[in-house]
């Protein structure tokens, strides 16, 4: 990342207060990270209590909460930049909550659905906002990578808590208190927030780029929307092939109608940036195999060995924990290996990691199970941190907001559709081997096809950050737009 040789690097030392902000805003990110596990966990119970009437119609509680979110993150990164930063994370935590309290009294399917997409559109304003927020709070540089390797910790753990908990909860208290314990998160984040944010936004803002707001949105949406109800309205269908093909022309649509607004809602000097477009991807697969190997590992512990959902949460503590201290020393990781090597190493450890779980029997390993679930929470918490600080860096405070609207893009838009994409991988296997009558053996063989996909993927990823970002000094990588769009 570009620095100033005649000035020191700054301290990373926090004082009280800072601390205190960056617990704040982290704590928004672990808020939003533990709705999406901690939900999915208690979805069984949720169909039984509310009456859903098929498995389809519960995916609903899920994909409302994921297409408002993935649909509306880089509108409001961007509008974050624009009308303040403070503002629309308030607006966010505030939505979130409420609508999460909606969602625990919700007495019927339908108000839970529309709960959910309450939910996911509060939590696209706090994502960026947050993002933004520290990143333009804490100096690029050394305090920054330590500020993003607190956040990349307390994320992967907002994830595994919300695992465990979930099946916990539900079992001793109900579903609802899953719902119930995230508007009590975000009622504290919200009163934490007042006190401690100013307001921080670009004191030369345009108008927002309505047309391209539209059409982003509009691409996002059709894009998630097929490829989650892809697997129920069969993926070769009219109404999916035609969903996907308007989301490629919505957004195709949205960099010609960019290249020609005199404040386009992202500039195609950011979106050309070698750590942009490169580290975007590289994140978009992070996250997305990362969850996926996460999913289809909870399947291997139940639908193989039997296990209860409380037994397959704690089971996934070594990951969590591999991760948490990943982050918490990820800032002397990227210290000693450079940002752009970190998330090339991050990926390798997390494809290596992965690619050895296709070894777990039928008859269970709880070794390797352990040993292989490290090296994928270590691995993959790296790969965040670096790839956090790559989109980030090198950018103004007034592109902050669209730089974390863009990271979290493709975090969100990660787990969106790769999850499908791996649950097609594992039912066609599956169905394969089907009439061989051993039903749990061709489950298995069915998982490790999908495991070995998201290990493929996974060294793409790391290829791709080898030869666009790892051949580049970091400087060079993260230079500022100012010296040149394309680096």
């Amino acid at each position: 990342m570009a620095t100033d040789a005649s000035r020191p690097d700054p301290p990373t030392r926090f004082g009280a207060r800072r601390w205190l902000l960056l617990i704040m805003l982290c704590a928004s990110q672990f808020m939003v990270a533990l709705d999406f596990s901690i939900v999915s966990v208690a979805l069984p119970a949720i169909g039984h209590d509310l009456g859903f009437t098929s498995t389809a119609d519960l995916q609903w509680v899920m994909t409302a909460f994921i297409l408002f979110i993935a649909g509306f993150l880089l509108l409001f990164g961007r509008a974050s930049d624009l009308f303040g930063r403070r503002r629309l994370f308030l607006i966010g935590v505030a939505l979130f909550t409420v609508f999460s309290l909606a969602g625990g009294l919700a007495e019927t399917p339908w108000l839970l659905i529309l709960a959910r997409a309450g939910q996911g559109i509060g939590a696209a304003m706090v994502g960026p906002s947050a993002m933004s927020l520290l990143t333009t709070s804490f100096r690029e540089g050394p305090e920054r990578q330590k500020a993003l390797s607190v956040n990349g910790a307390v994320l992967m753990l907002g994830f595994i808590v919300g695992v465990i908990s979930g099946g916990i909860i539900t079992g001793a208290l109900s579903w609802r208190w899953t719902m119930l314990l995230l508007a009590i998160i975000g009622g504290v984040v919200f009163v934490a927030a007042i006190a401690l944010l100013e307001e921080s936004k670009d004191a030369n803002a345009a108008r927002l780029d309505v047309p391209g707001a539209v059409l982003a949105t509009a691409g996002i949406l059709a894009l998630v929307y097929g490829i989650s109800t892809g697997d129920s309205a069969g993926w070769g269908s009219a109404a999916t092939i035609g969903t996907l093909a308007a989301g490629v022309v919505f957004l195709g649509l949205f960099l010609y109608a960019e290249a020609k607004h005199p404040a386009p809602l992202a500039p195609l000097d950011v979106l050309k940036r070698r750590s942009v477009k490169w580290g975007g991807l590289a994140g978009f697969i992070t996250f997305g195999m990362c969850g996926g190997a996460t999913v289809l590992e909870t399947l291997y512990m139940q639908d193989v060995l039997g296990y209860s959902p409380m037994r397959t949460g704690l089971s996934l503590i070594p990951l969590g924990g591999s991760a948490v201290i990943g982050g918490l020393i990820g800032n002397k990781t990227i210290g000693a290996l450079g940002v752009p090597r970190a998330l090339v190493c991050g990926l390798l450890l997390q494809a290596v990691s992965t690619g050895l779980m296709v070894l777990l029997p039928q008859s269970g390993n709880f070794t390797l199970l352990v040993l292989t679930n490290i090296g994928l929470g270590f691995g993959h918490v790296t790969a965040v941190i670096a790839f956090n600080i790559t989109v980030t860096s090198g950018l103004p405070d007034d592109k902050q907001g669209l730089a974390g609207g863009l990271a979290q893009t493709a975090q969100q838009l990660g787990s969106a559709v790769w999850l499908p994409v791996l649950a097609a991988v594992v039912t066609a296997r599956t169905a394969s081997l089907e009439s061989t009558g051993d039903t749990v053996a061709a489950t298995t063989s069915g998982l490790h096809a999908g495991l070995l996909t998201a290990a493929l993927i996974a060294l793409f990823g790391a290829a791709v950050a080898t030869i666009f970002l790892r051949g580049r000094s970091t400087a060079a990588a993260t230079a500022p737009v100012a010296a040149g769009v394309n680096d």
